[in-house]
């Protein structure tokens, strides 16, 4: 195997540390090059005739960026490996056991790109992916950080490299020594204990860089922009989440994520019916145009003449701005990237938004893994969810190697709501469902509803302009 591009120094130094090793994680932010990285540490062992094949699992979303990635990089024939995609992993029998008679048959060199969608031992994505890497001699997990939510993210993926390193054969024995359960709240975790031996048995194996650390890249500006919803929306809001609140408990983590759910949706423009199992959303405003938040996205687009990538967490808020936005501007100004865009037409859009179209309006769960888009230095989240991982992920994919000026980020938020709520949650890196279950208990102690009131109100300090000022 040849690989066409030159490393930089500190892809130099993770091969150095990670080479004589037969497993490893390579834990670099997004943007510093971690895919070059990992070919380098590929190619060794295949050109030494220790592995025949490459097995590179990722989000379903980024396949196409890493054949790209393997063309750029490696010289020749590529049909030693195979790129497939973890979330297929959680339901397709025929995907397991293809996969499972590959690593039997062939020398497999196993790769977990973005391995925090592995961190959940229960889920059955994970207990497959650990079955195929009983059959591999050579394994390296790839992420931007070892941990995205706490220390317990790193049981499942330490494993599936081998479950020496940590030294526990069960989640519930790493438990015992590492995790504080909440007595009142089950599945709750208070904190995590013994983090200084966790890190002594991963340190051997596992190379960490930061962009700040290795890369001369541009600063990351960040601006929130508020509004007002209107009188009715705000009416329906709180319709909406006093419904939804007697059906919580805290002991059942869903019917917080619904009840978290009904009320976001209304702020992004929709009528919730509560009525039955599952929450039926249809548009609340007859016009988007109606929809103060899209009146500011407009107005903050008018200000900037370049491009921009728009992260949204509906598809309909997609589908509402790419419309708005091809009606103002012209057609196939705008293009939209989501998971029901077959593939084909995705990397299609991308392109245009490359040459010649000015708005890529996607979401997270799609666009937020794996694309290089050096070439825009604007992005405006129109819509949040509470995953800090996915948001930081998705703010790399403009600053990275190769960006060379300045990124700024932009954030639109209902005041006096639960989006103000959720940014601060994104600020400080926490869940906001675990924070919720905490203001449950504080009200069971005050015995005062109004304390929720303040809450879904998003009664607290000013919001600093940077994720990364709140302590």
């Amino acid at each position: 195997m040849t690989l066409k591009t030159e490393l930089y120094e500190h892809q130099k130094r993770a091969v150095e540390k990670l080479s004589k090793i037969k497993v490893g994680a390579l834990y670099m932010e997004m943007g510093t090059g971690k895919t070059r990285t990992a070919l380098e540490l590929i190619a060794k062992r295949y050109n030494a005739g220790k592995i025949n094949h490459i097995l590179w699992l990722c989000p379903c979303s980024v396949k196409k960026t890493i054949e790209r990635e393997l063309e750029k990089h490696v010289e020749g024939d590529l049909s030693m490996f195979t790129i497939f995609g973890i979330e297929t992993l959680s339901s397709s029998i025929r995907a397991n056991v293809q996969l499972l008679e590959l690593v039997q048959e062939k020398q497999v060199y196993l790769v977990v790109d973005e391995s925090n969608l592995v961190k959940n031992h229960r889920a059955k994505r994970t207990q497959n992916i650990m079955r195929l890497a009983e059959h591999c001699q050579y394994k390296l997990i790839l992420n931007g950080t070892p941990v995205s939510r706490n220390e317990t993210d790193l049981f499942a993926q330490w494993y599936i490299l081998d479950w020496r390193i940590l030294g526990y054969k069960s989640f519930w024995s790493f438990a015992a020594n590492h995790i504080e359960w909440d007595e009142r709240v089950r599945g709750k975790v208070v904190r995590t204990l013994n983090v200084d031996y966790l890190v002594r048995k991963i340190s051997p194996y596992s190379y960490q860089v930061k962009k700040d650390e290795c890369l001369d890249l541009p600063d990351k500006t960040y601006q929130t922009y508020y509004y007002e919803m209107d009188d009715r929306q705000r009416e329906h809001y709180w319709q909406v989440a006093n419904e939804l609140l007697f059906d919580v408990n805290e002991l059942e983590p869903h019917t917080i994520y619904r009840m978290l759910s009904g009320v976001q949706s209304v702020i992004a423009g929709f009528w919730v019916d509560t009525r039955g199992k599952h929450l039926k959303r249809t548009p609340f405003f007859r016009d988007p145009l109606e929809n103060p938040r899209m009146e500011l996205l407009l107005d903050i687009v008018e200000m900037i003449d370049e491009k921009i990538m728009i992260f949204c967490k509906y598809t309909q808020e997609i589908l509402d701005i790419v419309r708005v936005l091809n009606e103002k501007y012209g057609d196939g100004t705008a293009v939209p990237f989501y998971g029901e865009i077959p593939q084909r037409k995705r990397q299609e859009n991308l392109r245009q938004f490359e040459k010649n179209a000015r708005f890529l309006v996607a979401n997270k769960s799609c666009a937020g893994y794996g694309l290089n888009l050096q070439f825009c230095r604007y992005m405006i989240f129109y819509s949040n969810d509470w995953d800090y991982a996915t948001r930081a992920q998705a703010e790399d994919r403009v600053h990275r190697i190769g960006q060379e000026k300045n990124v700024h980020i932009i954030d639109i938020c209902a005041d006096n709501s639960l989006d103000v709520r959720i940014l601060k949650c994104l600020q400080r890196k926490e869940s906001l469902v675990d924070t919720f279950k905490g203001l449950i208990e504080l009200m069971k102690d005050k015995k005062d509803l109004n304390v929720l009131g303040e809450w879904l109100d998003g009664k607290a300090d000013h919001l600093p302009h940077h994720p990364s000022e709140a302590s």
